[in-house]
């Protein structure tokens, strides 16, 4: 008999974690339902309903009968309305083939990598960055190299730092602008630069728009607007944020035809098509007035700017200023060693326990002496949330 262990598990499942953020809901569900009240700044969710004319269209989409398979890409119709938008926004010139609508921008991002990055490739990675994109890159078997960016410069990424990074292994470079976790957003000009240089050296950009309506700068920037140079661009999108569609899973892909048919391709043996209804309410809200956009977009400058001024009131609590997306992203270093505190971890798990406060530590993002905190909630529980977390911070020092 032999005494070789079985091998049960494939090496690719031992190269990615658990969500930190969905780790992190996960526990603050488990204490919501034992009837604790927390102040919940985990998860990155608006806290707005899904507009009014959305939802109706997923409605009357149901009442019709709309419930059937769909081609794999999404109905002809929502890969119009994609590239429709996307071109009366940034003046992009994408065709409905150069569209896959997938089951929200998770799975673009997760589908790009997979047909693009194979064992040893390096895909260039700005710091902090998005739980997830590290973990995906691991899974395709990519290398990822980090690029670090400055608290100091508000972790602003510039072109001059991804091309020291570039090697002659570079498959790949990913911006998220605004970034999340820290809100940071690129200058149109370092957007610029990189694309081309991308484009130059044959490296493949893949720009995170999940924020890009979420700008607070006033002017908002896709790399999809250089034009001559989209053999190399691949925009991810999501309706999520933007229109408080979150549980709705709905999200795209803009891209060249031969990797749009590839990723075709991938999602065809995997989740198929996204719900057919979905794609029905995702047209009501590319195609109706954006009014709902804007208006969103002024409450959450409300709200950031409400969050940061009652960290002022938290001694030894710093944090840059975010223009973009619904996160703060405060340091937290100074009170590393008061009250046995030694990490970023241990502030947000004693944070959950103690002061019934949701927080996401800054491990998960790729820095050590930060939490995240999402301020898409109500201004009762920003005031509620930073008075509590005031009170914590306080009985350290």
């Amino acid at each position: 008999m032999s005494t070789t262990a079985t091998k049960v598990f494939a090496d690719r499942i031992g190269r990615i974690e658990v969500s930190a953020t969905m780790a992190i809901t996960a526990a603050a569900l488990k204490l919501k339902a034992e009837g604790v009240n927390l102040a919940d700044f985990g998860a990155g969710e608006p806290h707005f309903a899904t507009p009014r004319h959305i939802k109706d269209a997923a409605i009357d989409a149901i009442e019709k009968n709309f419930t059937r398979y769909t081609n794999v890409a999404g109905i002809p119709e929502v890969r119009k309305a994609i590239v429709d938008r996307h071109a009366c926004d940034f003046a992009s010139n994408y065709t409905p083939d150069e569209c896959v609508f997938t089951t929200g921008g998770k799975l673009a991002l997760f589908n790009a990598i997979q047909v693009l990055v194979d064992h040893g490739d390096e895909v260039i990675l700005p710091v902090p960055y998005w739980v997830s994109y590290k973990d995906i890159i691991q899974y395709a078997g990519g290398v990822v190299k980090y690029v670090e960016t400055s608290e100091d410069e508000n972790f602003r990424v510039t072109a001059a730092m991804i091309e020291r990074a570039i090697t002659d292994r570079t498959k790949a470079i990913i911006l998220c602008s605004p970034s999340n976790p820290s809100g940071a957003v690129m200058a149109p000009e370092d957007v610029e630069a990189i694309v081309r240089l991308a484009h130059a050296r044959g490296i493949y950009v893949m720009l995170d728009e999940c924020y890009v309506y979420l700008t607070f700068t006033g002017e908002i920037v896709s790399g999809g607007s250089f034009t001559d140079c989209k053999e190399h661009i691949i925009i991810l999108g999501s309706l999520s944020k933007t229109y408080a569609m979150t549980g709705w899973r709905a999200g795209f892909t803009l891209g060249p035809k031969a990797i749009i048919s590839a990723m075709s391709k991938l999602q065809s043996q995997s989740t198929s098509n996204t719900a057919s209804m979905v794609q029905r309410a995702s047209i009501a809200a590319l195609t109706a007035s954006q009014e709902c956009v804007s208006e969103m977009r002024a409450d959450y400058i409300k709200l950031r700017d409400q969050t940061l001024t009652g960290f002022k009131t938290i001694p030894g609590l710093t944090c840059t200023i975010p223009q973009g997306a619904f996160y703060v992203y405060p340091n937290v270093s100074s009170f590393f060693g008061k009250g046995g505190i030694r990490s970023a971890a241990d502030i947000a798990a004693r944070l959950l326990s103690e002061a019934h406060v949701v927080v996401v530590p800054g491990e998960a993002f790729g820095t050590a002496e930060h939490i995240r905190l999402s301020y898409a909630v109500s201004h009762d529980v920003v005031d509620e949330g930073v008075k509590r977390m005031r009170t914590f911070f306080a009985a350290l020092a």
